[in-house]
């Protein structure tokens, strides 16, 4: 029986799944001032260093190029209210794709695209509000941006953690069940 059970075992761990070693693509974009600024990336924490980022419309035209940091973030300045696609080719099939859409790219360009079917709002008489320069405003942004930095890789971090504890959590379940199985053959094995 021990030989059988040495061998059951052997056979459990070497059909056992492991845990893949693939990781997935990182791509998102976001508003930075008047630009949109985004970052690529793997999962595990790899960064895209120095890829070549480009830009397309809905219907596939190239709007333009730029290149990711040492750190994997890139900015492009868009020139029209479309929807900007951003592609990279990271190599072995990786591919990076982010969106943004072309309301978001002409909010950000401060062309306000009013909703369909609104009423205009009357205007207001009061005292207008004090505004900040465009140099504090510039600078805001940038330290805003560099402390979401960290932020957004902790994000992806959790959310990769989490799918490591499932596929582990699913391996420890199949063991149990053979565990059990073993339990009842020699149970039947002793009682019978």
């Amino acid at each position: 029986m021990s030989r059988l059970f040495a061998a059951l075992l052997a056979l459990t761990f070497a059909l056992s799944p492991l845990p893949a070693l693939a990781h997935k693509v990182i791509a998102s974009v976001f508003p930075s001032g008047s630009a949109i600024e985004g970052e690529i990336g793997f999962s595990n924490g790899d960064m895209a260093v120095g890829k070549t980022v480009q830009v397309y419309d809905e219907a596939g035209t190239l709007l333009g190029e730029t290149v990711t940091d040492e750190d994997g973030f890139f900015i492009y300045t868009p020139t029209s209210p479309v929807t900007h696609i951003f592609r990279a080719d990271l190599g072995a099939g990786h591919v990076a794709s982010a969106e943004m859409p072309a309301a978001e790219v002409a909010t950000l360009m401060g062309k306000e695209v009013a909703p369909a079917n609104t009423a205009p709002t009357p205007t207001q008489t009061a005292a207008a509000p004090q505004t900040l320069s465009d140099e504090a405003k510039s600078e805001i942004a940038r330290i805003v941006r560099d402390e979401m930095r960290p932020l957004r890789r902790e994000i992806a971090a959790l959310r990769e953690h989490r799918d490591l504890q499932s596929i582990l959590g699913g391996i420890g379940y199949i063991i149990g069940l053979f565990g059990f199985g073993f339990y009842l053959a020699a149970r039947r094995k002793l009682g019978g």
